[in-house]
């Protein structure tokens, strides 16, 4: 690691510092904006004091990232287009990357000051698509081209579906708890618990299913949320020292090995589907030309790519071994090979066993190219752990106090937590991001509904228009600076 810093120029070792420190400045937000989601309904319905409660909410945050994976961070990475991910040199890195940051860190300290619990997921993808189109349109590309469409369509889904599926499901469990004890004190508020036998804290269970939700959310929160951040410090690696992190360098030889088996499997089960695919990747065609230096990812160009692979890997151990032109090369290739392959997947005249292998063809592709290094985990867990505890007392208020015209009851804030926890666990293990904020405010929602509380109106107004317009005001603010940014690198 050290000798890596060494040999690097002192303007491409500031660029690099500087723009993982804002990774870190936007997990860190991300931690007092979204995490007070997690701890709202404990502290509100006085299930544990406000700064334990915090507390162990980052310690959970801080463990859910480190033992979350990387799923979700390359689905966010993948939003952009493979052309912008195989082709980025330091400069348009560096644009691509603060050009996000900056428009998303924005919207999120605008958002947090009013109290609003708008979403720091929907505000990064936003912003990742805003970079994605100015890059087309700066490129002359198309646009349809310009935005990985399908994992976009893919993620829109699930953020649009978990905060309906958490108002319906929050809803029903908490109906289930009416009609289970309709008598029970979890149904009052604090405050009324308080009039009545003179303490405010929820029954013994009750307080026990509050304080371990909560932290489960947190947990998954962590795991979710946390892997957005790996993902973005790792697309700084990437763009601005690649030769360095295209390819995880710490690599056995039996990984390098199973890629290039996944090579020749995949050259194997192409010619196999043949009779279905032998037009849309024109096998047999190639003549034995070579791919040209610099190549764009084409289903035609297939039986060329697999080959300069399986050349570049022959008789590799150790990518160490590889020219750091070599590690880029191979990288490009692998990231073609995959692009392609998730486009046989769609099609419909593909068998569904065939799909089958074919998805787990892509995941030995991948697998030496979608990681992150212990110390990139460890940052981003400290930065969201710590993140949790400052700055969590406004988005408290709203979700306690201000989304129903009532207070929250005890058995409402266990039905919301609940909820949360099941459906981004849920997305983690099909590694989808979600929305923590979206998931948890409907579900407050739903139970107030369900307990004919009320909206009111003011602030479910707001959550709602921070909904709508978090999308498309992230993507122009990313889009609009990274083209002055582009603007500015031609210039010089």
């Amino acid at each position: 690691m050290f000798e890596f810093i060494n040999s690097l120029n002192g303007w491409v070792l500031f660029s690099l510092i500087t723009a993982v420190l804002f990774v870190l400045a936007f997990e860190f937000i991300n931690g007092f904006h979204d995490t007070a989601n997690a701890v709202a309904t404990v502290i509100y319905t006085k299930a544990m004091p406000p700064y334990l409660a915090v507390f162990c909410s980052g310690v959970f945050n801080f463990l859910g990232v480190l033992l979350g994976g990387v799923g979700v961070a390359y689905a966010i990475v993948h939003l952009l287009p493979v052309e912008l991910l195989i082709d980025v040199d330091t400069g348009r890195g560096l644009a691509m990357v603060f050009s996000l940051l900056a428009a998303a860190i924005a919207w999120n300290l605008g958002t947090w000051y009013f109290g609003i619990p708008a979403s720091s997921s929907h505000t990064l993808i936003g912003s990742i698509l805003g970079v994605g189109l100015a890059n087309a349109l700066i490129t002359e590309t198309s646009v349809a081209e310009g935005i990985n469409w399908q994992k976009a369509i893919d993620i829109a889904i699930s953020l649009v579906l978990s905060p309906m599926a958490g108002f319906l499901v929050a809803a029903l469990l908490l109906l289930a708890l009416k009609w289970w004890r309709p008598a029970s004190s979890m149904h009052v508020t604090p405050d009324l618990r308080k009039q009545g036998v003179g303490k405010k804290h929820p029954p013994f269970w009750n307080r026990m299913v509050l304080v371990v939700s909560a932290m489960a959310v947190s947990f998954v929160h962590g795991s979710n949320d946390g892997q957005k951040g790996i993902g973005l410090i790792m697309l700084v690696l990437i763009g601005i020292v690649p030769t360095q992190f295209v390819l995880n360098l710490n690599s056995t030889a039996y990984e390098i090995s199973r890629t290039r088996d996944a090579a020749l499997h995949l050259q194997e089960f192409y010619g196999r589907n043949a009779d279905t695919l032998a037009e849309y990747l024109a096998l047999g065609k190639s003549n034995g030309t070579d791919l040209p230096a610099r190549f764009r990812c084409d289903p035609t160009q297939t039986e060329l790519t697999i080959a300069a692979l399986l050349r570049s890997l022959e008789q590799v151990h150790r990518y160490e071994d590889l020219e750091p032109r070599a590690r880029v090369d191979v990288r490009r290739y692998l990231l073609c090979l995959d692009d392609t392959a998730r486009k046989v997947s769609k099609l419909d005249t593909l068998p569904a066993a065939e799909k089958r292998d074919l998805l787990k063809l892509r995941k030995d592709i991948t697998a030496t190219t979608e990681y992150a290094p212990f110390w990139v985990i460890l940052a981003i867990a400290l930065a969201l752990g710590v993140g949790t505890m400052i700055g969590w007392r406004r988005v408290v208020l709203t979700v306690g106090e201000k989304i129903g015209k009532q207070g929250m009851t005890y058995a409402q804030g266990m039905s919301a937590q609940v909820t949360a926890a099941m459906a981004i666990g849920m997305a983690n293990i099909f590694s989808l991001p979600v929305s923590t904020t979206h998931v948890l405010s409907s579900g407050v929602a739903g139970t107030m509904v369900a307990n004919r509380s009320g909206l009111q109106g003011s602030t479910v107004h707001n959550i709602l228009l921070a909904w709508v317009l978090t999308l498309p005001i992230s993507m122009g603010l990313a889009a609009g600076i990274y083209w002055a940014a582009s603007r500015l690198l031609v210039a010089s």
